[in-house]
Parts: structure tokens; sequence; C-alpha cells
């Protein structure tokens, strides 16, 4: 059945590498396609982990995810797209605490 020690995690990445490799989108337009899919799914916090980082990587800025997320309202509705922005900040937020720990832990040589 599940391999490894993080199936559901692994074959989600899977998907993910997947889906990558059959788009020729760049990775900023791709990545906020995907902001823009989970928020009109009113995906969790979590979700967004997988997404932000990488497109803070790809150089996306936060007024293109503000942009896609003022783009989509319409659709979506106002109380996802409310949703999708504090999700959003909190993924940033985790991931900034992961960096800081990361680079003290670096510092004291832990």
């Amino acid at each position: 059945m599940a391999i490894g020690e993080a199936p559901v995690l692994e074959a989600l990445v899977d998907i993910n590498a997947v889906s990558i490799a059959r788009t020729e989108l760049d990775p900023a337009t791709l990545l906020m396609v995907r902001i823009a899919a989970l928020a009109a799914v009113d995906a969790p916090a979590a979700s967004y982990l997988m997404h932000v980082p990488p497109a803070a990587e790809a150089n996306v800025t936060v007024e293109q995810v503000q942009d896609v997320l003022v783009t989509v309202a319409p659709i979506v509705g106002t109380p996802r797209v409310l949703a999708a922005a504090e999700r959003i900040t909190e993924a940033l937020g985790y991931t900034i605490a992961v960096m800081e720990a990361a680079l003290a832990e670096g510092a004291t040589g832990v």
C-alpha cells in the first residue's frame, strides 16, 4: 500500500510534479494560477505552503498575488478571497518563522 514515511505528502508532491511537467506555463504564471485555484476551492493555509514559497522564488510579488485575488473575487466571492488572503498571510508567516529558526540554528551551530 503506502510507501515511505509520509505517503500522502509524497503522493501530493508526485501529482504536482506531473502537473508541472505537463504545462508550458512559466513558473510565475503557473503558481499564480494555482493560487487562484486555491482561493476558488477555499483551500486551507497548509495548501498555500506548497505554493507561496515557490511563488516567491519565481519572483511573484505580493502585488501580483493581490491582483490575482482581485481578479478572481467576482467569480469566487468576497468570503473566499478574504479567507485566501488570510491563509496566504498565515503561510507566509509560517515560512518566515521556519526560515528565521533555520538561520538562528545556523548561527548557534545547533
